[in-house]
């Protein structure tokens, strides 16, 4: 899928987490691209989207109950906004380390919940570790995902409590 890659940011520099988020908003407000994305009962579907100055970028649709689990974007950068339905995002507010640890044990009061309707969204930066889901029992979600560089890797995590715990390294060639 194809959408304008006019930024305010010039070709030559990095585009930022707020250019990202920009970008998520004016492909986002795109009725027609969002009502173009197919959509599956069952799992999520993606459609790649031509970012700004090299930017990875989707347009996800999300069943109901469907959820990411918990991950973090490989050191990239990057922005999401609900372009339909409901998402809700729980992450952490404290940057965690990218590398070096296979568990953790999290303070108290760590847990951020957001709850992003159509039209609202976030930008985040190289260190977050999050999980979003839809949660309604009905509605497909559809979002618009932003990363700058692109990603290099993905890591999934599992949560029991308090102890978080690296599961899994993707690398773009598995997705």
């Amino acid at each position: 899928m194809s959408v304008p890659r006019t930024s305010r940011q010039d070709s030559r520099t990095a585009p930022t987490a707020a250019d990202l988020l920009d970008f998520a908003r004016r492909v986002a407000a795109d009725t027609r691209l969002v009502a173009g994305l197919p959509l599956d009962p069952e799992g999520r579907t993606w459609a790649r989207l031509d970012g700004p100055a090299g930017t990875e970028a989707w347009l996800i649709g999300w069943p109901p109950g469907a959820e990411t689990g918990w991950h973090d974007h490989g050191g990239s950068h990057g922005a999401f906004v609900t372009a339909a339905g409901e998402l809700t995002e729980q992450s952490l507010s404290v940057p965690l380390p990218s590398e070096g640890w296979r568990s953790l044990e999290l303070a108290d009061g760590l847990d951020r919940l957001r709850v992003l309707p159509e039209g609202r969204g976030r930008a985040f930066g190289r260190n977050h570790l999050h999980q979003v889901e839809n949660r309604s029992g009905r509605v497909h979600a559809v979002s618009v995902h932003a990363y700058y560089p692109p990603l290099p890797l993905i890591r999934r995590y599992s949560r029991k409590g308090s102890t978080l715990r690296l599961e899994l390294v993707e690398r773009p060639e598995e997705w």
